[in-house]
């Protein structure tokens, strides 16, 4: 999945922005960028991180081939000067990203990239569609996972995914928010996320009788014999059937491993199944329940008493069907001229929109007597916040709510990932991101977490840099007066 040079992956305006910089004398001037989003997906409390180790090898890989400057000479558009820059083209950007697996809020800068404007701006579409889609993935997986309450939960959604990468990296975007596997094979070669998956209806209606395509699948699995009993009848064929054929398996010294229900009322028939399989001394058998599934059908599963052991949930996760899109954006904070920082803020009559000017870090604030998170602080990237002394934020849009902090821990969220184009972050690899992805939900309040109507985990301004948005927008609104 990686061998692509994808640097041609671009909304068209940022190429002719790129050639009216150079052409401008301006595309060598230092430019600073944020990435951020203004609403977690289903009204949720908060999303996952996650894209940041693809988002490294889209820049690494930065280059334009002959065939790509040959079509752009075809459109006549681009200057030859422009052309040949990019035939000479080097990444030279600094870049900063909070680390994958980290839950995040909106309005907080994801990634910040500082280089030439003509460069900076070129990777706009990349870093939004690579972070945009795999932080939607894994908030959603990690939504379905709490709702299974400690179950394991499979990814089964390949089919229905939006495109081959959208299969690809959705798999490891659901392993990092928690799911155990996937069905996609190709993200175990790639991704190491384990691949698992037994037999499809057909495999049943291809053999004489369910019976006998049972005793084939488990002479050729013994040791993991997971039967599929929803083709016909779950309860008049499938269960007896599998208990047929998990009973021979105990007679040649092996044990089954479970079934999979894929249709029908699943909380029903997985607690007459659990009976029956009880009651003929197979209490080990393992009931793995699919068919359309998300979180609220899980947590209305359990509620009911289902009997299911692991879920596996395709379209509805792959795709997060409920609501399909995480709207990052990639926006201008400020500018360097003449070794002065100069900040920008992007102004819009829907409030939401306004952005936080100027080159900025975020915080996380952290309650030393829970271990969990407070909030989450924007300042301007020179400020410190002293953990030594009380430490007062505030909302940005009702500044009268306040609070002050005394005994907190702060933490810089984003690390740096290039400097001056080179790459000086060295990936986790996926069971690492994994793993700091359930630490860093266990330092988030169960009330940020509802699935419904979540307690609103704050994202505030430091007192300068709200000083500083304010004073840009009196000065914008005074000028038009």
């Amino acid at each position: 999945m990686n061998d692509r040079n994808l640097t041609m992956l671009v909304d068209f305006y940022e190429i002719t922005m790129a050639n009216g910089f150079f052409e401008n004398g301006r595309g060598s001037e230092i430019a600073y960028f944020d990435m951020f989003f203004r609403k977690t997906p289903d009204n949720a409390g908060y999303a996952i991180m996650a894209g940041v180790q693809q988002v490294i090898e889209y820049l690494e890989g930065l280059s334009f081939t002959p065939d790509d400057i040959a079509y752009l000479r075809g459109k006549k558009m681009f200057c030859e000067d422009f052309l040949k820059y990019l035939e000479d083209f080097r990444f030279e950007c600094d870049v900063w990203a909070i680390p994958e697996g980290t839950p995040i809020f909106p309005n907080e800068p994801l990634i910040t990239v500082r280089g030439p404007a003509i460069q900076a701006q070129f990777i706009e579409t990349m870093i939004l569609l690579t972070v945009n889609h795999q932080s939607l993935v894994a908030t959603k997986a990690n939504r379905i996972v709490e709702a299974a309450q400690g179950r394991p939960v499979m990814e089964f959604g390949s089919r229905r995914a939006q495109g081959y990468d959208g299969a690809v990296y959705g798999a490891r975007a659901a392993y990092i928010g928690g799911c155990v596997g996937t069905a996609c094979t190709i993200s175990e070669r790639d991704f190491g996320v384990a691949a698992l998956g037994t037999m499809a209806h057909s495999w049943i209606q291809l053999f004489p009788s369910e019976l006998e395509a049972f005793r084939a699948y488990a002479k050729v699995y013994p040791d993991s014999c997971t039967l599929l009993i929803d083709t016909y009848s779950v309860l008049r064929s499938g269960v007896p059937n599998a208990i047929t054929v998990f009973k021979e398996l105990e007679a040649q010294g092996h044990k089954g491993v479970g079934v999979r229900i894929d249709s029908g009322d699943i909380a029903y028939l997985s607690k007459k199944a659990r009976e029956l399989f009880d009651e003929a001394g197979l209490d080990y058998i393992k009931i793995v329940a699919s068919n359309s599934l998300d979180e609220f059908i899980i947590r209305d599963l359990i509620m009911q008493g289902a009997q299911i052991d692991s879920f596996g949930v395709g379209e509805r996760l792959i795709t997060s069907k409920s609501e399909p899109v995480f709207g990052g954006v990639y926006k201008l904070t400020a500018v360097e001229e003449n070794g002065r920082l100069i900040p920008k803020i992007k102004i819009s009559e829907n409030i939401v929109k306004i952005t936080n000017p100027s080159y900025k870090k975020v915080w996380r604030l952290f309650d030393n007597a829970t271990g969990k998170a407070v909030a989450d602080v924007i300042t301007l990237a020179d400020e410190f916040i002293d953990t030594s002394k009380p430490y007062t934020i505030f909302d940005p849009e009702q500044t009268y709510k306040k609070t002050t902090l005394t005994d907190f821990t702060a933490k810089p969220l984003q690390v740096q990932i290039f400097d001056k184009g080179r790459c000086i972050y060295t990936t986790p690899d996926i069971e690492e991101i994994r793993l700091y992805c359930k630490q860093q939900l266990g330092t988030i309040w169960d009330e940020v977490k509802r699935f419904e109507n979540p307690h609103e985990y704050y994202v505030d301004l430091s007192q300068p840099l709200w000083e500083l948005k304010n004073r840009l927008l009196s000065e914008h609104f005074g000028a038009g007066k």
